[in-house]
């Protein structure tokens, strides 16, 4: 078994994050190992599915691509499914496939008999580099994105880089962004490198893929060992997300995850240059890196303001009537140290950023 890259410190415990080439190959040892002594079940998707390829005998529930599938009502088919299959509090699940997968098996491990034990194995960049770390689970409402979960730890988490090779380069872009964003909030270094190597990146080496992989994992981990249930720092990861999940709920989530955040990574660094907190040639350094990853950057015109705005409303980060964001000051420092690492901002002002961020023409 390959050494985890690092162990994230929770609660009651702490968990592997094993990042290898080569780890799906051995997967129905490393289940064994990890959920030993477990009936262990599936919960994958229809672009995945393929847990029998990799030697793991179990029985496989499959679920819709897409956010559509992280529901209270596909959570509840589930819970019911393992009742009628009869798994008791010895019930070990597997979540094979991306973000999504992840955030809702997860929700069903944590709820189901209050809670069973679940392995987390991403198959998508993003959830390698993010979704992945953290112990945070659930499923959208009608309201907002995320509003209803807990947190329940994986047992580990294997993230093997050789799943990549047949991810949609849309999807290796979006995952891209969340780990240019990493680099925004708190390693300049690792930035500057994303975008260096971003070519060998988009071509899928998977060493450099190993190495991006497994630098975003530390960040993560680091972040949320010391603020496990975001009271405080934990908020910083939350860079680009409160207009980023404002533009996935007014589009229904038909724009990919990545793609929201990088438009919001670039929105929000306007903002701050606004508010006075951000360097100079903050915005235009964000949007160049992502821009260079392929991921768009601007807001669309028929995304209208006022939607937007009542969308950010329900942002799990706001405080009575403040809308909250978390934002930086330069590549690798956020603002709001101060203040719970938020800052609030006026709707009025949001607007007028919002209605600035259709064009690259004012960039600061």
């Amino acid at each position: 078994m390959v050494e985890p890259v690092v162990r994230v410190t929770h609660a009651s415990g702490s968990y592997p994050v094993h990042v290898a080439p080569g780890l799906l190959g051995a997967l129905g040892a490393l289940a064994a190992e990890h959920l030993e002594g477990r009936r262990l079940i599936v919960i994958t998707d229809r672009t995945v599915g393929r847990a029998v390829a990799h030697g793991l005998e179990a029985p496989t529930l499959v679920v819709g691509p897409g956010e559509a599938s992280k529901s209270r009502a596909r959570w509840g088919a589930l819970t019911d499914r393992l009742l009628d299959l009869g798994y008791g509090r010895d019930a070990g699940i597997i979540a094979l496939g991306g973000g999504v997968i992840g955030d809702l098996a997860g929700f069903v491990a944590a709820t189901y008999l209050r809670g069973v034990p679940w392995l987390s194995v991403p198959t998508s960049l993003l959830a390698m580099v993010d979704a992945s770390v953290g112990g945070k689970t659930g499923v959208n409402t009608s309201h907002g994105k995320n509003l209803v979960g807990a947190f329940h730890p994986p047992v580990a988490v294997l993230a093997d880089p050789l799943a990549l090779k047949t991810l949609h380069p849309a999807h290796l872009g979006a995952g891209l962004v969340e780990a240019l964003k990493h680099g925004v909030v708190a390693d300049a270094k690792y930035f500057e490198w994303i975008e260096a190597e971003n070519q060998g990146l988009l071509a899928r080496d998977p060493a450099l893929l190993t190495r991006l992989i497994a630098r975003s994992v530390e960040i993560k981990a680091a972040v949320v060992t010391e603020d496990e249930r975001e009271a405080g720092r934990r908020a910083i990861l939350n860079a680009g997300h409160t207009v980023g999940h404002a533009i996935e709920r007014v589009t229904d989530y038909e724009i990919l995850h990545g793609d929201a955040v990088a438009i919001g990574l670039v929105t929000e660094a306007r903002l701050a240059h606004r508010l006075g907190l951000a360097e100079r040639g903050l915005a235009p350094s964000i949007r160049q890196a992502l821009e260079r990853v392929g991921r768009p950057t601007t807001l669309r015109s028929e995304w209208a303001d006022d939607a937007l705005l009542d969308a950010m409303a329900h942002d799990k980060k706001i405080r009575g009537e403040q809308l909250r964001f978390s934002l930086p000051k330069q590549i690798g420092v956020m603002a709001g140290d101060r203040s719970n690492w938020t800052v609030s901002a006026s709707r009025e002002l949001v607007k007028e950023v919002l209605a600035s961020a259709r064009t690259t023409a004012t960039l600061y």
